[in-house]
């Protein structure tokens, strides 16, 4: 998503895309998607804005961040240009410059937060490989292995087999193995089914909603790692909620909240109601004004050395 806004924050022009990832998709794949979007929310307008923000997973390193502002340079972007993490983005978009905590549990999953002395810190957002608990995907995966392990009298009997197997349109196991492993958007599949788990939690199925409170666990162990980095336990902060999985579990929200309370009771868990370009408006609105002052890591950042 892209948004055109004019100097008083006003927004003027929209342009709705495929998302842009420079690591999964790659620089031309990453162009492609920012102009498309960009030349959308432009519409009639002709001249480029004076500051453009990008939030994109990734943009933790200087060297995505160099590459970006070249794409951006390509597009005919000649004012200022800020490339900051899509976590970044969400939560000022639901804190505005107050510090703060989010949790993004969309696909994937990812903390990260602004400390009162404007450092930064962040925990997870390394992909499905290598983790992304509490995410959509993570939840789907484990609604799979749920099922299968039912089929084979290895696990309990579950409401989540004949949901998933309808979700996938077949009617055994054998052709849900196949369906998942010949789509092309097998990502995007497995991560809705988190949705069938949300509708088998509120049914009361139990193994739904223990996977459920795994999930809130998973994200509350990446946000403790970032309030703990910033040493904000005892602080006052936002602490926003963000990403498809809470649309499609809010039940998650409510758990997530209980469990921040208990670390950090002064915090207040909302989920963030406005979309995350809003923080990408704001971002650049301040760098167009010469007001912009990004936040530095509390600590070598994750990939830096």
């Amino acid at each position: 998503m892209a948004w055109l806004a004019d100097a008083d924050g006003r927004v003027v022009g929209e342009g709705r895309g495929g998302g842009a990832n420079l690591h999964s998709a790659g620089e031309l794949a990453t162009e492609k998607a920012l102009y498309e979007v960009m030349h959308a929310a432009l519409g009639d307008h002709d001249t480029m804005p004076s500051a453009v923000c990008v939030g994109m997973a990734g943009m933790d390193r200087p060297d995505d961040e160099a590459i970006v502002r070249g794409i951006l340079r390509r597009l005919g972007c000649r004012g200022q240009v800020v490339a900051v993490n899509d976590a970044h983005i969400a939560l000022v978009a639901g804190a505005g410059d107050e510090p703060g905590v989010v949790v993004i549990a969309g696909t994937g999953s990812i903390a990260y937060g602004i400390g009162p002395a404007h450092t930064a810190a962040r925990a997870g957002g390394w992909g499905e490989v290598y983790g992304d608990e509490g995410s959509a995907f993570w939840v789907g995966a484990r609604a799979l292995a749920a099922v299968v392990r039912a089929a084979d009298r290895r696990g309990p009997a579950t409401a989540l087999s004949t949901l998933v197997l309808r979700h996938a349109d077949t009617d055994r196991i054998d052709g849900l193995v196949r369906q998942v492993h010949t789509r092309p958007d097998r990502r995007q599949m497995i991560a809705a089914m988190a949705g069938l788990v949300a509708k088998a939690d509120a049914e009361g199925d139990a193994v739904a909603g223990e996977i459920l409170r795994a999930a809130a666990t998973e994200l509350l162990i990446a946000a403790r790692s970032v309030i703990e980095q910033l040493g904000m336990r005892g602080e006052r902060f936002h602490v926003v909620l963000s990403g498809g999985l809470f649309k499609m579990a809010p039940v998650l929200a409510s758990m997530l909240a209980a469990l921040v309370a208990e670390i950090a009771p002064k915090a207040s868990v909302g989920v963030l109601t406005d979309e995350p370009a809003l923080g990408a408006v704001r971002l650049a609105l301040k760098a167009s004004r010469g007001q912009l002052r990004l936040p530095v890591y509390a600590g070598a950042p994750p990939g830096r050395s």
